[in-house]
């Protein structure tokens, strides 16, 4: 089963149970797939579908912090519930020792010198590691390996 045909599976299963914020949530993660596909005429693979996640996930986590700031603890928690559904469909994230030791084989798969080389070995990193690590954190790593 792929990664869209779980998500409908999912969004049936809210409907059924009439769990309103989940199917929000869900409905959601559909419509912006279905505009990817449209605007860029493709059928969406899983890597791209997790890619998406990743997107609506910073999103939410982005509004959380403004909400926050802004005294609106109950359009947070809205949000904070939002990402707790997005979770679900990323496959498991890698800890920091691992981001940090990939890092290091693409700096030295792409012959990396320093820091002006870091387009280049993000650019190999995002290709590797999307949907696997949170790419702030990858960013981190790239700047730690290129600095030392």
């Amino acid at each position: 089963m792929t990664l869209k045909e779980r998500i409908t599976e999912d969004m049936k299963a809210a409907m059924r149970a009439k769990d309103t914020e989940r199917l929000g949530a869900i409905r959601m993660l559909t419509a912006a797939i279905k505009q990817k596909e449209v605007d860029e005429r493709v059928e969406l693979d899983d890597a791209m579908v997790v890619g998406i996640v990743d997107k609506l996930l910073k999103q939410r986590k982005d509004s959380i912090d403004a909400f926050q700031k802004a005294g609106r603890q109950d359009l947070a928690d809205k949000e904070q519930a939002e990402v707790a559904v997005l979770q679900v469909y990323l496959p498991a994230r890698l800890s920091a020792d691992e981001v940090a030791a990939e890092v290091k084989a693409i700096v030295a798969e792409v012959g990396a010198k320093g820091p002006g080389d870091m387009g280049k070995v993000m650019g190999a990193a995002k290709a590797r590691l999307a949907g696997k690590a949170d790419m702030g954190q990858v960013s981190a790593a790239v700047k730690a390996a290129l600095a030392g």
